[in-house]
């Protein structure tokens, strides 16, 4: 049995990873968050059950903290999952992303490079950095073409710029110093535990109270979706087989605009919560509720990942599909009310974000 630390494992991949990483390994498991207004306890309350977990409630761009955690579990390998990610907010306050996305992966890349130096040589073998990132340091597609590994990079966000710039500097460590690291540059996430200021819970949520459900632009921006399940099992098959100094990417290969995923989420409520018997819609459809708003500064116009790396070389493949992924998700949310108040009091109240 191994040790594993995953950083940033109470936000909504980190949750979802570790119970996936306990379903289907028997290592030990240290999760490192600082538990910001999007990374909470209450995603953990199951795992935090099981006593191969430990939790430290720290910041990855504390370097004294993170040498008190390195030197006290001894990792075999670390998943790096610590960051800033919703866009919008990085439009209004980019500080935190500089200062998570950025200082704080030279911090785990430091900490890591020290424990590696002292490990004897069958530990150093064995010893892996992975680093999860993102499809949105490629910038924006035209109407076609696909996003791969070989992609330049060409962030147009204070958040695509934050989490292109921790790439490099993961892709260096290995190049530099010969630090045993695996990237992988995944598409849009949804399913359980994820923080309502995302599009798919933020749609959920305001339909069923009633609340507009604001559409940026004219609806026409396209995303790649992943259920999060599928991106956990690609990040833990990357870690056990992914080639030292590679990059996978993870798609879903479910293009949809936004305008499609809203319409999706407004047909899947009428049959699973009915807006004519829900006394807080006000409304005979949740379609109804739909509102076109203001652009956001820089909005990427495509998405989309090509995933054929990870498929042919790891044999990774989707789990899910789209339809059932999307209607498992919304029935998750309305099951879990009690999480979603939870959640949001005192953070967050669903207002627009990104306005600079």
């Amino acid at each position: 049995m191994g040790t594993i630390l995953i950083t940033g494992g109470a936000g909504f991949i980190g949750a979802n990873l570790v119970q996936y990483a306990l379903d289907h390994t028997t290592d030990r498991l240290v999760v490192v968050d600082k538990l910001t207004y999007a990374g909470s306890l209450l995603n953990l309350e199951a795992p935090l059950t099981d006593r191969r977990v430990a939790f430290e409630r720290a910041d990855i761009a504390d370097r004294d903290a993170m040498a008190r955690v390195f030197a006290g579990h001894r990792p075999d390998a670390v998943l790096n999952l610590a960051a800033e990610t919703h866009v919008d907010r990085s439009i209004d306050s980019p500080r935190p992303f500089i200062d998570t996305n950025i200082v704080g992966t030279f911090v785990l890349l430091e900490a890591a490079r020290t424990l590696v130096a002292s490990l004897d040589p069958a530990a150093r073998d064995r010893f892996r950095f992975l680093h999860v990132s993102t499809d949105e340091v490629y910038g924006t597609l035209g109407a076609s073409g696909l996003f791969s590994e070989e992609t330049p990079y060409a962030p147009n966000s204070p958040y695509a710029a934050s989490k292109a710039s921790a790439d490099h500097l993961v892709r260096a460590y290995f190049h530099t110093y010969g630090l045993p690291v695996i990237i992988t540059n995944c598409s849009n996430n949804y399913g359980p535990f994820q923080f309502p200021e995302k599009l798919i819970p933020l749609m959920i949520l305001n339909a069923l109270e009633g609340r507009k459900l604001p559409i940026y632009g004219d609806g026409g921006n396209v995303r790649d979706w992943l259920h999060v399940e599928d991106h956990c099992a690609g990040i833990m098959l990357a870690l056990a087989k992914g080639a030292l100094g590679e990059k996978y990417n993870v798609g879903g290969g479910n293009e949809r605009t936004n305008l499609q995923i809203v319409d999706v989420l407004c047909r899947t409520l009428d049959e699973l919560r009915p807006a004519r018997s829900n006394p807080s819609a006000k409304v005979a459809s949740y379609r109804e509720l739909k509102t076109f708003v203001p652009d956001r500064p820089g909005h990427d116009r495509r998405y989309a990942i090509d995933a054929t790396k990870i498929r042919r070389e790891l044999g990774w493949a989707p789990r899910h599909t789209f339809e059932s992924g999307l209607r498992a998700t919304v029935a998750w949310y309305l099951e879990h009310r009690d999480w979603c108040g939870q959640i949001q009091s005192g953070r967050y109240d669903r207002q627009r974000l990104g306005l600079g």
